[in-house]
């Protein structure tokens, strides 16, 4: 095991217990003190903080569970390992749902008080550490604090230092739940405008008919249900920022106008005449590649590069492995102050799982598995409460693929190779759109959600496909 300078505070009435502790822990390398009884062990506390306190249940004047309870209180990081009688099991039980970190029963077995020492120590520094780490990820920019540690967040946020000062339209592109709505909101924070408004709409999540409305505006009586004049995102975000989410789901039209207005910098409002300048910092989003969408005749390209000055590519949480834990457990601790509830960590299964699953999801799902989990959890997260278990042998984009139909040989000779391609693409969506439906239950939105895609997409595809 690892030595660890560390000051243990032993605290127990009877003189051959503190004496044989005292030397099992001496000869491990440990700064000691010892106490009597729990009034002089709550002033060793005060005096100067250990690291570790090996506490007796039974005691005169003040028990073990008087002293823990007034431990938790002032100094809850602060580990305790309770000492007791093999008869007293019961009192050690409830002093663990009170707080301590474990219990040790007299006689003593050296190895299992040695084992129970490390174990503490080395869980009470990697809270510390972590604790340090997000003070300090806080501290050098909210960016680490909320996204993580990793390299591959490093290289996002400077890449956001080199553009936020700027004017440049800016295109996110990430998967679904990959953090895009927090790097464009950074973008905005570290801004000149940060002090106006930031604004973002959700392209796939408003109605085509209602889209335009959303974006520039309307005058009264423009269209059935405009009782009264409407400001549009692009005015409300006047001197600000304004983010278009999933900007990919704009249609064609919808397309051609937005273009005008980002040119042109003037808005007019659906059903008026006259229109107003504006002064906005336009961010795009896109789970999907923008390019592609070009090239397929689904995006205008004179619009995409114009929205594309500069562009920040988000891995997803797959691909930066390093801040899967340090997501969970600040997820965790939110939720344990949400709730108002005292739930330790997680297993070492329960992490494992953690870190082998792929996330598809990523960070969103992330979160949403470890709020589930700490709503059914009382001590520590296992396995079993965390509702990734029936998914975490499911295929990855590595394993088997429905294969594309045969082309007869006919049709090769009189088709051109994208129009192969694109009807080999059509045949083997309906196959998993078909499949994937039939496996929600004909729930479009789990469907969606279990192939990545908005919902919005989903309706489309659907439609077009005929499934």
């Amino acid at each position: 095991m690892e030595r660890l300078n560390s000051r243990i505070l032993i605290v127990d009435d009877d003189p051959s217990v503190r004496e044989l502790l005292f030397e099992l822990m001496e000869y491990e390398g440990f700064t000691l003190a010892t106490a009597t009884d729990g009034q002089a062990a709550l002033e060793a506390v005060r005096g100067q903080m250990p690291d570790l306190v090996l506490l007796d249940l039974q005691m005169p004047h003040m028990g073990g569970s008087d002293v823990l309870n007034r431990l938790k209180q002032t100094t809850p990081e602060l580990p305790v390992v309770i000492i007791t009688a093999f008869g007293e099991i019961q009192g050690a039980v409830e002093a663990i749902k009170a707080g301590a970190y474990d219990y040790l029963t007299k006689p003593f077995n050296q190895e299992d008080v040695i084992r129970v020492v490390y174990k503490a120590l080395s869980e009470s520094a990697l809270k510390r550490k972590l604790k340090t780490l997000s003070i300090q990820l806080r501290k050098d920019n909210p960016l680490r604090e909320l996204m993580g540690p990793s390299d591959a967040v490093g290289s996002v946020i400077s890449a956001i230092g080199q553009v936020a000062k700027s004017n440049f339209t800016v295109v996110i592109q990430g998967e679904t739940g990959s953090g895009k709505e927090v790097v464009a909101q950074a973008i905005h924070n570290n801004s000149r405008r940060a002090k106006k408004p930031f604004i973002s709409l959700d392209c796939g999540a408003i109605p085509e008919s209602l889209l335009e409305s959303e974006l520039f505006g309307h005058e009264k009586g423009a269209f059935t249900g405009a009782v009264n004049k409407a400001p549009g995102k692009f005015v409300s975000a006047s001197g600000g920022t304004l983010l278009l989410d999933e900007i990919h789901n704009l249609p064609l039209s919808s397309q051609a106008k937005l273009l005008r207005v980002v040119q042109e910098k003037y808005v007019v409002p659906v059903g008026g005449t006259r229109g107003e300048k504006i002064d906005v910092r336009l961010l795009t989003a896109a789970n999907e590649n923008l390019y592609k969408l070009v090239q397929d005749g689904t995006f205008r390209s004179d619009l995409f590069f114009r929205l594309k000055e500069f562009t920040i590519n988000i891995p997803p949480l797959r691909e930066r492995r390093d801040d899967i834990l340090y997501l969970a457990k600040r997820f965790l601790d939110i939720t344990c102050m949400e709730l108002d509830k005292d739930v330790k960590g997680f297993s070492e299964q329960s992490l494992e799982m953690l870190m082998n699953y792929n996330w598809p999801g990523n960070v969103r799902e992330l979160r949403s598995t470890v709020r589930r989990a700490v709503l059914l959890a009382d001590d520590a997260i296992t396995q079993d409460h965390l509702d990734i278990k029936r998914r975490f042998n499911s295929c990855s984009a590595d394993d088997v693929i429905p294969a594309a139909p045969e082309i007869p040989e006919s049709c090769i000779s009189r088709l051109s190779l994208k129009d192969i391609v694109s009807k080999s693409t059509a045949a083997v969506e309906r196959q998993v759109l078909k499949k994937t439906l039939q496996d929600t239950r004909g729930n479009k939105a789990e469907a969606a959600r279990m192939l990545q895609i908005d919902y919005k997409t989903m309706l489309t595809k659907i439609k077009k496909l005929g499934v």
